[in-house]
């Protein structure tokens, strides 16, 4: 009487841990979807800080460059060029 209850005990079981193992699956995939569609906004936010890194470095640039700082030095603060009579050289002894 025994035998016929252990293939369907043994079956039973293997069910068991193959619906276990389907499920383990699908919750799998679903995190790494998930993780994917997380990257996927990480990767274009990166793309464009990356962007505006690029811009911010031309504006700097563009704000550091000679004639600008001239511009301010002549118009904003009223500095004027000492002419050449006005310039002592001090060398070290």
């Amino acid at each position: 009487m025994a035998a016929p209850r252990q293939p369907f005990l043994l079956v039973f079981v293997f069910a068991v841990v193959c619906v276990l193992s389907a499920m383990a699956l699908v919750y799998t995939k679903h995190e790494s979807r998930k993780l994917f569609i997380e990257l996927e906004g990480l990767s274009h936010e990166r793309d464009e800080l990356n962007i505006e890194w690029g811009q911010l470095q031309i504006e700097q640039s563009t704000w550091a460059q000679h004639a600008r700082i001239e511009q301010v030095a002549t118009d904003d603060l009223a500095l004027v060029r000492p002419a050449t009579t006005e310039i002592f050289v001090i060398e070290r002894p």
